[in-house]
C-alpha cells in the first residue's frame, strides 16, 4: 500500500486522535520516587562522581538543576562545577544531590507505565524507556480528548508516582510536538482545526525531527519558525536536504501519515550532544563523548543488542558533519570498547573546533549466538571513514557515507533523548 493511505473504512488523519506521552526527567523522578525529599529539590542522575571515578556524564538533571545549567550528557566534572555536591555542602542551597544510575529500578518504573499505556490505547508504539505514542481514537473522542489525557496523566501520577506530560494531536509528530510544549506535567491539545495554527510560531527546531544543526542551517536560509517552513519552497528544501526536506515541510504543515504502530528493531543506536558554541577544548569533547558512549552501550544491553560497528560524528564549525567509523570481527556487547574505539576515532579531530559530538553502535544483531571473541581481536577491524564537510579523507568508495546518510546518525523519526 503506497505510502500515506489507509484501509476502506480506517480513520483519515484528521480524524485520529494520537497522544504522546513523554515522562519528564524521568531518572531523576524515579529517584524521588525512591527518595520524596529529593521532591523540589535539585537532582543530578549520572556516573562518574563517586569516590576514584576519574570520569563520567549527566544521564538526566531535574529542572532545578537545569535552572544553574546542568545538562543531560554533560560532563559529570562540569556539572559539578556548576552545582557542588549537597552532601559535601549540606547548607549551600547552590548544590545538587547526586544519584547513580540504576538501570533496573527505571526499567521496572517504567514498565508499569507501560502497562496502564498498554491498557489505555488501540495501539501502543514504546520509543524509550521514557517515551510512548498511543492511537486513542476507538476510545474517545476529540470533544473528550481533553479529559481523556487527563486520565492518562492521572493515572500515572497516581498509580506509579512519576509525573508525564502529555500531547494530544490528530498525527505523531504534532503530538510529540505538543508533549514539549508545556513541560513539566503538561498537557496540551492540539484538535485537526488549530494545527496550523498551533505549529506556525513556533521555533522551526521545535518540528519535530529538526536537531540543532539542521535548524541552524535552515535559519541561514531565512526560515526561522513552523510557518516559514510551512510556507517554504518543497523543491528547494529537497535539493538542500533531500527527502528529509519534504518531510520537514509536510510535518510544518501538519501532515504526518504514519500509523501509531508497534516498533520493529532498530539499525542502529547513537546517543549526541552539542556544545553552547564551538570548543576548542579536546579534554571536554573527549568527557562528552565517553559519556555518550556509556549511554548507548546501555542502550544497547536493555534492548539486548549487539553490536559490529562502533563510530563517532563530529561537527565542526560551520556546520561540517564528520563521521568515523570502525568494524569489528563479530558481534560485541563491550561497553568498555565502545568507549575506547570512540576515544580512538575522535583522535583525529584533536586540535580542531567542534560544535556537536555523538556516538554510534551499528551492525545490529538480536540473535542468541554468543558474541565474538575479543581475546583474539588485534584491533584489526575494518575502519570506515567519511567526510561529508570539506575534509580531504579518501576512504574506499564502499566505505563512504553520502552527506544525507551522515545526517541521518543525528535523525531518528521518532524517538528523542531520554529526557
Amino acid at each position: 500500500m503506497p505510502r500515506g493511505e489507509t484501509l476502506p473504512g480506517a480513520p483519515t488523519e484528521e480524524e485520529r486522535i494520537v497522544l504522546h506521552v513523554d515522562m519528564d526527567c524521568f531518572y531523576a523522578s524515579c529517584e524521588r520516587l525512591r527518595e520524596p525529599t529529593l521532591r523540589g529539590e535539585p537532582v543530578v542522575v549520572g556516573m562518574g562522581y563517586e569516590a576514584g571515578e576519574q570520569t563520567g556524564a549527566v544521564a538526566t538533571a531535574s529542572y532545578e538543576a537545569r535552572d544553574h545549567g546542568v545538562e543531560s550528557a554533560m560532563g559529570i566534572s562540569s556539572a559539578l562545577d556548576r552545582l557542588p555536591r549537597r552532601e559535601e555542602n549540606p547548607n549551600d542551597p547552590e548544590t545538587a544531590w547526586y544519584r547513580p544510575v540504576d538501570m533496573d529500578f527505571y526499567e521496572a518504573v517504567s514498565e508499569q507505565v507501560r502497562e496502564i499505556l498498554t491498557e489505555l490505547a488501540d495501539t501502543l508504539r514504546v520509543v524509550s524507556i521514557d517515551e510512548a505514542y498511543l492511537d486513542v481514537t476507538e476510545r474517545t473522542a476529540w470533544e473528550v480528548a481533553e479529559g481523556f489525557g487527563r486520565h492518562v496523566k492521572q493515572r500515572i501520577a497516581r498509580e506509579v508516582g512519576v509525573p508525564a506530560s502529555v500531547g494530544v494531536a490528530p498525527n505523531m509528530s504534532t503530538a510529540k510536538i505538543a508533549s514539549d510544549h508545556d513541560k513539566p506535567d503538561g498537557l496540551v491539545v492540539v484538535s485537526p482545526d488549530e494545527v496550523a495554527d498551533f505549529l506556525a510560531p513556533l521555533p522551526v527546531g521545535d518540528i519535530h525531527g529538526i536537531g540543532p544543526v539542521t535548524a541552524d542551517e535552515l535559519t541561514s536560509m531565512g526560515i526561522e519558525t513552523a510557518g516559514d517552513l510551512a510556507a517554504a519552497d518543497p523543491a528547494e528544501l529537497r535539493a538542500k536536504f533531500g527527502e528529509r526536506g519534504e518531510e520537514f515541510h509536510r510535518r510544518a504543515l501538519g501532515d504526518d501519515p504514519r500509523q501509531v504502530e508497534p516498533r520493529g528493531k532498530p539499525k542502529s543506536l547513537s546517543r549526541e550532544s552539542a556544545f553552547d558554541g564551538a570548543v576548542e577544548d579536546f579534554d571536554l569533547v573527549v568527557e562528552r563523548a565517553t559519556g555518550l558512549a556509556g549511554a548507548v552501550a546501555q542502550r544497547a544491553k536493555r534492548r539486548g543488542a549487539l553490536y559490529r560497528t562502533i563510530g563517532v560524528k563530529v561537527v565542526t564549525p560551520p556546520y561540517d558533519v564528520n563521521t568515523r567509523a570502525k568494524t569489528l570481527p563479530g558481534p560485541v556487547d563491550e561497553p568498555d570498547l565502545v568507549e575506547s574505539v570512540a576515544h580512538d576515532l575522535l583522535e583525529e579531530f584533536d586540535g580542531e573546533r567542534i560544535r556537536k559530538v555523538g556516538v554510534r553502535v551499528a551492525n545490529l544483531s538480536f540473535s542468541d549466538r554468543d558474541q565474538a571473541d575479543l581475546d583474539s581481536w588485534d584491533g584489526g577491524g575494518e575502519e570506515e571513514a567519511t567526510a561529508t564537510g570539506g575534509r580531504d579523507t579518501e576512504p574506499k568508495e564502499t566505505d563512504r557515507y553520502t552527506n544525507d546518510q551522515a545526517r541521518l546518525f543525528e535523525y531518528d523519526p521518532d524517538r528523542t533523548d531520554e529526557d
